[in-house]
């Protein structure tokens, strides 16, 4: 961690023909509209495949702001407050193709904040996005670590994380997209994940 951080502490997803990436980007009238659209789509849902308790799909435009909500209610404080990166930390996150990585900040956490919101903290815990296990999280420039695990695998992880956020535009095209991976495929074999994973470095 220190030698990245300054001191202070797929196209797989198609729809309409179109990447999700690609959806989002189209439907500048609204991300709920958007959410709306992708909702009513022919897109294969099988919960018990992922031991999932909710249809996200379903659940998508109303759970689209808590989520945004939440995701910005923890970025702010983190691009605060956060650890810049070091010169060999920008070097690395430029590697997996983040374009400006001097805009990441690094907040080190004795366990990861679970969202307030009762239903979008259900739906996170039952589709494996949050577990006991998950000790990383990246919202737009800011990651959250859990304390003893920066590893150089977890931190390329995440920058990965941030390269697909840049490429959306925005918090909420990705949140869009990724939310509605995860609902199609499941959290492990989610596009955006199997991309993340493909660029650690070891």
């Amino acid at each position: 961690m220190s030698s990245y951080v300054a001191a202070v502490d797929a196209s797989i997803f198609v729809v309409l023909g179109e990447s999700m990436f690609e959806f989002c980007v189209q439907h500048p009238s609204g991300i709920e509209k958007a959410a709306y659209a992708m909702q009513d789509t022919k897109i294969p849902h099988n919960p018990r495949r992922w031991n999932m308790t909710y249809n996200i799909l379903a659940l998508l435009p109303s759970l689209l702001p808590a989520a945004i909500a939440w995701a910005k209610s923890m970025t702010d404080p983190v691009i605060r407050n956060g650890s810049a990166l070091t010169e060999q930390g920008l070097s690395v996150a430029s590697a997996v193709g983040v374009a400006m990585p001097e805009r990441i900040h690094i907040a080190m956490v004795d366990s990861l904040p679970m969202p307030q919101d009762e239903t979008l903290r259900n739906v996170v815990c039952s589709t494996g996005l949050f577990g006991p296990d998950t000790v990383g999280l990246t919202l737009g420039y800011a990651i959250l670590i859990a304390e003893g695990h920066a590893t150089r695998r977890l931190l390329t992880h995440e920058f990965r994380h941030v390269h697909q956020y840049e490429k959306a535009g925005s918090i909420e095209k990705f949140l869009l997209a990724y939310l509605a991976e995860i609902a199609t495929f499941g959290y492990f074999d989610a596009p955006l994940e199997i991309d993340a994973r493909d660029h650690e470095l070891h």
